[in-house]
């Protein structure tokens, strides 16, 4: 699992991450999803539409990390 991946769950490295470490994190995780999406694109338009999902992708990320 990805450095990237591991942060999701909480941990800077230097022990519990802020807030916006968690946020910055799942913007992170996003961002490497869309990279992958975009890198078997066939269309010009592909990153403009999942740049404009960046901030619902980070959303659900966030939201599937949390204990139920």
């Amino acid at each position: 699992m990805s450095e990237n991946f591991k942060r999701l769950l909480g941990d800077s490295g230097y022990g519990p991450a802020s807030p916006e470490q968690q946020r910055e994190f799942a913007v992170t995780a996003a961002l490497t999803l869309i990279e992958s999406r975009v890198a078997n694109a066939t269309g010009s338009s592909q990153l403009q539409w999942e740049l404009g999902n960046l901030s619902a992708y980070a959303d659900q990320i966030q939201e599937a990390l949390k204990v139920k």
